[in-house]
């Protein structure tokens, strides 16, 4: 290998990498979030009530915001909550996390950190064990986002 070589392979590795910093993710679309919702709900339009879904109202960083979701279901073997999900449909994947539940969870809660992209939507449906849905929406004004943005 020469040293001619050596100094254009160099070039060429650090313009790749130059392109790869330069290109921004694409943001999710509403169509998207929407999508993601009908996969999860199976095609049913979830109706508000019964999950609580608890963000703030001004994040001051993206890269890290506390969401909460509760659901009121008294966890019984006949009447239970089997999954929860959060989405923001202003990140480049509008998925954020998946819960799963099952009577011996006692309540039906969780707390975690997301990462938001901008100021967006989050949302938050619950999936019962008989099949129903139910949903609950935050606007989240993020002042720095976590994704890039």
């Amino acid at each position: 290998m020469t040293r001619r070589r050596l100094l254009a392979g160099t070039a060429t590795l650090t313009a790749m990498a130059g392109v790869a910093i330069l290109a921004r993710p694409a943001w999710a679309t509403v169509e998207a979030t929407d999508a993601a919702i009908g996969a999860f709900t199976g095609g049913k339009t979830p109706e508000p009530g019964k999950i609580t879904l608890t963000a703030p109202e001004i994040a001051e960083n993206g890269n890290s915001v506390p969401v909460t979701v509760e659901v009121d279901s008294p966890m019984t073997d006949g009447d239970y909550v089997a999954s929860v999900t959060i989405l923001a449909d202003g990140n480049p994947n509008p998925e954020v996390a998946t819960f799963h539940f099952t009577p011996l969870s006692g309540t039906a809660a969780a707390t975690t950190r997301i990462r938001l992209a901008k100021t967006q939507n989050v949302v938050a449906i619950a999936k019962m064990s008989d099949g129903s849905t139910f949903s609950d929406r935050k606007e989240v004004k993020v002042t720095i986002g976590g994704c890039g943005g």
